[in-house]
């Protein structure tokens, strides 16, 4: 693979392409967290938005859910997910999650991991929308996103983070505080049921450990060490995360439409 075309892909490709699977912002300790309070069963609908490399899809389909659909925009992702998990319960479908063409209150939970962030601020209300139009009365909507703190954080040093973020990952990154996360979801029509926070420690040893397990850990590590190229994309999202440590968080937020 040439120089360019790392230096082009988004960031989260690139930590894929070295053998890192968890790709959320709270490591797997908060996707676990917010499958545990989604408390998924065999009578429910789920739809998750962006499924990626299906690390969160085999998690849930383990709980055995009625149905499972996860909506993802690359072909590549729906095809590879299909061949892997595909079956009479389980499907994954090419689609914009703010345009699903799913019907309406035809879902019981919702969720999307490292998604809401990448998009701006009126695609960010568009997706949450069509996440309320096809959940049924008390049905659940969960986000797991990258957030900015304090909630009272400057506007001047959110546009930096804001900005920083999207050249060092190549994607439009737009972390909002945990109180704009909440608001947002309850300007949608969602009642909050519960927010749970941890530290963004995505490339730290110790989650890369925790996150991976030893020996992936070591694989990861050997890749980047190995290969120049991405190791100095890397290298520029660890010292991003590290300069804005204080301001970046993991957020889960529970939301639940009631009508």
């Amino acid at each position: 693979m040439s120089k360019d075309s790392i230096e082009k892909m988004s960031g989260h490709w690139v930590l894929a392409k070295v053998g890192k699977k968890v790709l959320r912002p709270g490591g797997k300790q908060m996707t676990d967290k917010m499958i545990k309070l989604l408390d998924i069963n065999s009578t429910d609908h789920v739809v998750e938005f962006a499924p990626g490399l299906g690390y969160t899809a085999n998690i849930t389909l383990q709980k055995n859910p009625k149905t499972y659909i996860g909506i993802d925009l690359e072909e590549a992702i729906v095809k590879d997910l299909n061949l892997k998990f595909g079956n009479e319960k389980t499907t994954f479908k090419l689609a914009n999650a703010a345009q699903t063409e799913l019907d309406n209150e035809s879902q019981t939970k919702v969720y999307g991991e490292a998604m809401l962030t990448m998009h701006a601020d009126h695609r960010k209300s568009e997706i949450i929308q069509e996440a309320f139009r096809i959940l049924k009365n008390q049905g659940i909507y969960a986000i797991h996103e990258l957030a900015l703190k304090p909630d009272l954080i400057s506007e001047e040093i959110k546009k930096e983070i804001q900005r920083e973020l999207a050249e060092t990952m190549k994607v439009n990154a737009r972390p909002l505080t945990i109180e704009e996360w909440k608001n947002r979801l309850i300007n949608e029509g969602f009642e909050i049921i519960t927010i749970e926070t941890a530290e963004m420690h995505l490339l730290e040893p110790s989650r890369l450990i925790d996150d991976e397990g030893f020996n992936g850990f070591m694989t990861i590590v050997k890749k980047i060490a190995t290969q120049p190229e991405i190791r100095e994309r890397v290298i520029k999202m660890k010292k991003i995360f590290k300069k804005y440590e204080e301001h970046l968080c993991a957020t889960v937020i529970m939301a639940k439409k009631t009508t």
